[in-house]
């Protein structure tokens, strides 16, 4: 039996409300977050908020000075990786360290845990800014930190309620591929009355955050769902999950299938040859990747 939308959005409040205490992200992070927001605010004043956290303005440059940026090494203060990239590069950036902190809890049970959990989004992250970049759909800024963001759904339920979330996992089915048996969704919507899109979005809009990462946590199985203006972002990380997920030893419980939707592909102007270019430089980025925000 499907379960309405009004239940859903009851069953994602009620776990965000009891997880509260733990579903937060650092004062600094949200001072940022709200600063870039406003129009009014300059880069004197975002570099002001991070310069008063140094282990903040560290991971910050470091993710800066990685390959991803094109500038390895060559920044060496937050004034300059704001001159560089520019307010809104350097607010997901931030975002992007510290969401860290949400992906702890040690092995779940066979097949999960939150440093896999964690480890994927940082791979996913890597991919969807190499799709971004190849599909010359704009996003380069969201781009990782959409596709870092997108399975956060599955903390909530994590933090909310560890039990339920072990029934999901032992229900999937799990092969010895790590290949799951049934849909994951399915499986969460029949423990928790929601699953994890729904429980990323609902943290998202908690957060404040922009429009874009609801969509992205909300919709990132499904971007053909979402409002037609907002579907490539979603689409960007649908595809770059599908492409992180065939990598051996990746997470992958949350997709039983591996197959990209072609129309996906066409929300996003990216051909097969396009495709075939991201699909052969996969392992070397998410290699790159790996300990970037460990």
């Amino acid at each position: 039996m499907s379960i309405g939308t009004q239940d859903r959005e009851q069953a994602v409040q009620t776990a965000i409300r009891e997880i509260s205490h733990i579903a937060t992200l650092p004062e600094v992070t949200l001072k940022i977050v709200e600063l870039v927001e406003d129009p009014s605010s300059t880069a004197q004043d975002l570099h002001n908020v991070i310069a008063n956290d140094p282990a903040l303005s560290s991971r910050i440059l470091k993710v800066v000075n990685s390959s991803f940026y094109g500038l390895p090494g060559q920044i060496g203060s937050i004034n300059r990786a704001i001159v560089m990239l520019g307010l809104n590069a350097v607010k997901n950036i931030a975002i992007a360290a510290s969401l860290a902190k949400l992906f702890r809890g040690g092995d779940l049970s066979h097949g999960f845990s939150a440093r896999a959990v964690w480890e994927h989004a940082v791979a996913c992250g890597a991919i969807t800014k190499m799709v971004a970049d190849t599909a010359k759909v704009g996003f380069s800024d969201e781009a990782f930190l959409g596709g870092l963001m997108h399975n956060i759904g599955l903390m909530v339920e994590m933090q909310f309620d560890r039990n339920k979330l072990i029934e999901v996992v032992q229900t999937l089915g799990v092969d010895g591929e790590g290949v799951p048996g049934n849909d994951m969704r399915e499986v969460e919507a029949k423990f928790f009355g929601a699953d994890h899109q729904d429980f990323g979005k609902g943290l998202c809009e908690k957060w404040k955050f922009p429009n874009n990462f609801s969509l992205v946590t909300g919709y990132h199985h499904n971007p053909m769902e979402a409002p037609a203006d907002g579907r490539r972002l979603p689409a960007m990380v649908y595809v770059a999950d599908r492409l992180v997920g065939s990598i051996d030893g990746q997470f992958r419980l949350d997709l039983p299938s591996l197959d990209i939707d072609p129309a996906v592909l066409e929300v996003l102007g990216l051909t097969e040859t396009g495709l075939q270019s991201i699909r052969e430089r996969v392992d070397e980025e998410i290699t790159a990747a790996a300990g970037l925000l460990g």
